[in-house]
């Protein structure tokens, strides 16, 4: 599911899973945007390994080159072979059941039993394959909503397994994702709710690259106003994802299960609403939109623990596979419960997008031309071709994101969030050439890793001169 720690109206979940287990403060995606970010968490894999590169089947969303490679090779084929009963209901990828992509009739590997949704997001009025075959949905919210629907699937599944056989469930809830659509008896839920204003709110994004200097700012009154309504929206939609962690638990609990049972609670990407004059979306690479919630409960973790070791979505695979006694496939992430106190820290991290665009205008702001994308009220586009970016993330020793963007400027963005964490400020100009010599080539070695590679670049590969006490003396010319 998405959100960025939208998680007040989580109180269940966060009492369920966070205080009954872990909270990794420092969690993150590898890409912000749902299908590359799915495809992560599925594989283990960065964008750059399983070659998902955004939302279209030209980015290899759900493809037919990812269904006889990456997808082949996937976290349930693994869970299949040591015998685990294999469970998904939700959204899979945004692509999926798509003509080009197989339609309903693809199941991926390893998987028992399939309840996925056919394209992208929808509440109501949909079509799922289950088991392969087609399922229309209406407009019922006692049959068809889908949150509720993949709740009732997975408590049928629970019920009928095979006792004393290992299982693996995977639900992707719709929430928080457009169109908003919350069940009836939450519609009316934080009518006074507003995005936050703080931070980065309604700034404009001066010294940014090309995309973040577009939106006028301070923004239209129409703008705040879609984006708020559709802040409280998703608020309201994440109430009935709330209630399916707690009908779970308490299924668990029933079955004598629970204290058997890992149970993660986890988002493919951040979000935005606001941030730097963009209403609503994701992509970008600041960390409203990179930082994910993470929760996890399960045999051997002590309740109400707050773990601050840098994770990202690519740890889940194998954190999954490492709990269920697999060997190790290679994979670029690895399993933080298999060092003591859930993890090591990593130095380092790598980030990535590939930008979508058109071909042609926009309709509704031709004056734009092409190139852009996902343009909202008051055309303010979220999204470009040249919106392509890779970034070095640092939480050991220093706190630093260093990031190029694949465009005709070269651009470069640099943040010190040690103190300045909303990245109000672009210190590009400001950093020593050696500090910022040493990041280029260390994002290069990233952007090529593999398995590996990825780890030891990742704890072991960052140039030891930058954990010095006088480190802070790299950022700033005399």
């Amino acid at each position: 599911m998405e959100n960025f720690l939208e998680l007040t109206p989580m109180k269940k979940t966060k009492l369920l899973i966070g205080d009954a287990g872990a909270t990794f403060s420092n969690a993150y995606t590898a890409t912000a945007l749902g299908c590359p970010s799915r495809s992560s968490i599925l594989t283990g894999n960065y964008p750059h390994n399983h070659a998902v590169r955004n939302d279209s089947l030209a980015g290899n969303c759900s493809s037919p080159l990812w269904q006889k490679g990456p997808e082949t090779l996937a976290l349930p084929v693994y869970l299949s072979k040591r015998k685990y009963r294999t469970f998904f209901a939700g959204k899979y990828l945004e692509q999926y059941g798509t003509k080009e992509a197989g339609e309903f009739a693809h199941v991926p590997p390893g998987w028992d039993l399939w309840h996925a949704l056919v394209g992208d997001t929808k509440y109501y009025n949909y079509s799922l394959s289950v088991n392969g075959k087609e399922e229309k949905h209406g407009d019922s919210y006692e049959k068809d909503y889908f949150t509720d629907l993949i709740l009732n699937r997975s408590l049928e599944f629970l019920d009928k397994r095979s006792l004393g056989q290992p299982f693996f469930m995977m639900l992707s809830p719709p929430a928080a994702h457009a169109p908003w659509t919350a069940a009836p008896q939450y519609q009316k839920e934080f009518s006074d709710v507003k995005a936050p204003r703080d931070g980065s709110f309604n700034k404009p994004g001066k010294d940014k690259h090309w995309l973040l200097r577009q939106p006028p700012n301070p923004m239209a009154g129409s703008s705040m106003d879609f984006l708020d309504d559709a802040y409280r929206k998703r608020w309201q939609t994440l109430l009935s994802v709330d209630d399916m962690v707690e009908k779970l638990v308490k299924k668990l609990e029933d079955l004598k299960e629970l204290n058997n049972t890992y149970i993660f609670y986890a988002s493919d990407n951040g979000f935005h609403a606001g941030q730097f004059s963009l209403p609503i979306d994701k992509r970008q690479l600041y960390e409203f939109d990179i930082r994910v919630p993470l929760m996890v409960r399960g045999p051997g973790i002590a309740p109400k623990q707050i773990v601050k070791a840098p994770v990202l979505n690519i740890d889940l695979a194998p954190t999954i596979l490492d709990i269920s006694g697999s060997d190790l496939p290679i994979m670029d992430g690895w399993s933080p419960m298999a060092a003591p106190n859930l993890g090591p820290s990593r130095s380092c991290f790598l980030v990535e997008h590939t930008g979508e665009g058109s071909p042609v205008p926009d309709p509704a702001c031709p004056k734009l031309g092409c190139g852009l994308s996902h343009c909202l009220p008051n055309c303010v586009c979220e999204d470009s071709y040249n919106n392509t970016y890779a970034c070095v993330r640092t939480l050991v020793g220093i706190n630093l994101q260093y990031c190029e963007f694949s465009d005709n400027e070269s651009f470069v963005e640099v943040y010190n969030l040690t103190s300045d964490l909303s990245q109000l400020v672009n210190i590009v100009k400001k950093v020593d050439p050696a500090l910022l010599q040493a990041m280029n080539q260390h994002l290069i070695k990233l952007q090529s890793c593999a398995g590996s590679s990825c780890h030891d670049n990742g704890i072991n590969g960052f140039p030891q001169r930058l954990y010095l006490p006088s480190y802070r003396s790299l950022f700033y010319r005399v």
